[in-house]
């Protein structure tokens, strides 16, 4: 009997080398696509030797072919920090409809079932807390941030409108803040900012008097999550993070103490439509997949910051955003 094929894109980025690990381990024959924009060869180098592995370098938002069967494809490429999308909003937006499209047109030629990776950005600055996914989101089309917002907002519409008009068996999950291993420093997320600067010896930087509120989900526990709603029969959106709420202020205290350093904790002006609260309501994802978070944030915490430092100098600078100066 030949195994499962899957097609995941953005494979090589940190979400998507987690998902080729995890589909490895389930004895399915995995086919990586990544433009490598913001993706790194080596989250995925280990799985060069494997036959059950194939890599296409390739984008995309442009014409996709993949040969023979293909039982489920995962789309995971895009920009996903501030600096990514605020550097390039044009793939951005490219990738969030010219890259769907391309995989729900595949999708319906192979009969494949697709899972999308939505975001927690679809509800904006949210009036709603904790954010269910009936919130229809309070996003702002034409600020900074509406070019990663919108995007995933399209995203999700054309999904459904696949769903309904042609019948495609499709999934969409709502990633809210995750983090782990192969995270890049300075990408503009708030955790590897914090460790990056922490393992630089350099204060750490908050916005405004870091009062706004994220939920922090380890990586391993989202992984989990995405593969039990690929499997569901479900097709609505799906909250996948963890609700245990923290301020960025309190956050960033956890880093000092978790590093032993003696930086402080210094304010910028916050950024224009930056988020104030950020909490998963994850009645759905309890009720329908059986899934909740198990890795305490202390716990994941410590994985990833060794992962950090275990990084060469080399490594690190290349970790560290560079890819469009």
């Amino acid at each position: 009997m030949s195994k499962k094929r899957v097609l995941i894109t953005g494979a090589a980025g940190f979400l998507g080398s987690h998902l080729c690990d995890r589909f490895i381990k389930e004895d399915y024959h995995v086919i990586g696509m990544d433009n490598l924009i913001t993706g790194d060869l080596k989250n995925i180098e280990h799985l060069f030797k494997l036959e059950s592995f194939e890599f296409y370098h390739h984008d995309v938002s442009k014409f996709i072919y993949v040969s023979g069967q293909l039982d489920y494809i995962l789309h995971f490429a895009s920009p996903a920090s501030p600096i990514d999308y605020l550097k390039i909003p044009i793939q951005t937006l490219k990738v969030g409809s010219l890259g769907i499209h391309n995989c729900l047109g595949l999708a319906k030629e192979k009969g494949a079932r697709v899972l999308i990776a939505s975001t927690s950005e679809v509800y904006g600055d949210p009036l709603v807390h904790p954010q269910t996914e009936e919130y229809w989101g309070n996003v702002n089309p034409v600020g900074p941030r509406g070019v990663y917002d919108e995007a995933k907002r399209f995203q999700e519409a054309i999904t459904m409108a696949y769903h309904t008009y042609h019948g495609l068996e499709t999934r969409i999950v709502r990633i809210f803040n995750t983090y782990g291993p192969r995270m890049r420093l300075n990408d503009g997320r708030v955790l590897p900012a914090f460790i990056g600067q922490a393992l630089r010896g350099e204060d750490l930087t908050m916005f405004g008097d870091g009062s706004q509120t994220r939920s922090f989900c380890y990586v391993d526990d989202l992984i989990e999550g995405i593969y039990r709603l690929l499997l569901s029969d479900y097709a609505q959106p799906v909250n996948i993070g963890n609700p245990n709420e923290i301020t960025i202020k309190d956050f960033g205290e956890e880093i000092i103490k978790l590093t032993g350093t003696n930086q402080k904790l210094v304010s910028k002006p916050l950024p224009k439509d930056d988020p104030k609260q950020r909490k998963p309501d994850i009645t759905k994802a309890k009720e329908i997949l059986g899934w909740e978070p198990k890795v305490s944030r202390a716990d994941g915490l410590k994985i990833t910051y060794d992962y950090f430092k275990s990084l060469s100098p080399e490594e690190l600078k290349k970790s560290a955003y560079h890819k469009f100066d």
